[in-house]
């Protein structure tokens, strides 16, 4: 059983996903320690007992340790199998990340997976659901990946609610991406939507958000008001996506009480427009959800990134830990170029 430091580097909940996901595809047991030790409620929230759970589904595990407070658990994977699961976080916690963790298993099992699941689409501190939906969906389906997503309810902090379904195919390879350069913009689009609050406030995020971005390209606008019978609560959230031609660069943000639409809008534009001047071909945010699912691709791939986030390399030593892949990073022009070598 390989031993893992879960207060490493950004020390949070990716760390605990990324585990026991890589567990489950090597089919190596593992035992965390030291869970989100330095957060302000240390141990395992509800999301992350679902996301460990889910990936236990998917391998037949056996865990310890796997409930609200636990600072530590031990996972003991089975042989991985495809089918339908449901997954109920309980709480607004983080559908997408719950997904995170599920995805490179449920890809790995080589089989067809069907997820239903219970949650949080949109809040705080996590992707939000159209993020996954609009870029990191497409950037899979460039590694060989084939998901599909369909949205039946929204759900806000606090009362959550929400409810997806995400059909993963077969996948008889993992392709890599060594892609030098995105090519030219062909579109840039804003998606923004609320619920159970003025349209207006995504009409103003999106229009900071559309302050920021180049003059010279074509910007649509998607906005949504969604109706009162699909969202428990009020929320909303900002998406961008940058088309271009050989892929996709996206930035989002989640409507929080007390924050501005304006700032949403301004720190979505920001992060979009920063990958955009760095010439990279996975946004910052991207990148350290791509590392798992590159460490599992039949080849090397070659990655260019405004910079490597703490989330990034906290994955990155993880990754490497438990033998899966390894990684080099080098200074770039224009930001910073990351090499993953699969280690089969």
């Amino acid at each position: 059983m390989i031993e893992i430091d879960g207060a490493h580097g950004e020390g949070g909940g990716q760390l605990v996903r990324t585990a026991v996901a890589v567990s489950a595809v090597r089919c190596v047991p593992v035992r965390i320690i030291n869970i989100r030790a330095r957060r302000r409620k240390p141990g395992l929230a509800a999301q992350h007992v679902a996301a460990v759970r889910a990936v236990a589904a998917l391998c037949d595990a056996q865990c310890e340790g796997v409930e609200a407070g636990s600072q530590s658990l031990s996972f003991v994977p089975r042989r991985l199998r495809g089918g339908e699961f449901r997954v109920d976080v309980g709480t607004a916690g983080s559908i997408t990340l719950v997904l995170q963790a599920m995805l490179p298993a449920a890809v790995a099992t080589r089989e067809p997976v069907s997820v239903t699941i219970r949650g949080g689409t949109d809040v705080r501190a996590a992707p939000p659901l159209d993020y996954l939906r609009l870029v990191l969906l497409p950037l899979l389906a460039h590694a060989g990946i084939d998901c599909e997503i369909d949205v039946l309810r929204r759900g806000y902090y606090p009362k959550g609610g929400g409810e997806v379904q995400l059909r993963i195919a077969p996948a008889a390879r993992v392709q890599p991406l060594a892609v030098e350069a995105l090519g030219a913009i062909e579109r840039i689009e804003i998606h923004a939507h609320v619920a159970l609050l003025p349209l207006q406030i995504a009409q103003r995020m999106a229009a900071a958000a559309r302050a920021l971005l180049p003059a010279d390209v074509d910007v649509t606008q998607h906005l949504e008001l969604c109706p009162a019978d699909v969202a428990a609560s009020p929320g909303g959230a900002i998406v961008l996506r940058a088309v271009c031609a050989r892929g996709v660069l996206g930035a989002g943000e989640v409507a929080q009480r007390g924050v501005r639409a304006e700032q949403l809008g301004e720190s979505a534009g920001k992060s979009l427009r920063r990958d955009i001047d760095a010439h990279a071909t996975l946004d910052v945010h991207a990148l350290d959800q791509m590392l798992a699912f590159l460490a599992l691709a039949d080849g090397a791939s070659v990655l260019h990134a405004a910079h490597v986030s703490s989330h990034a390399a906290t994955a990155m030593w993880l990754l490497e830990r438990l033998a899966l892949a390894r990684f080099t990073t080098l200074p770039g022009d224009t930001g910073v170029v990351v090499h993953v070598l699969p280690a089969s």
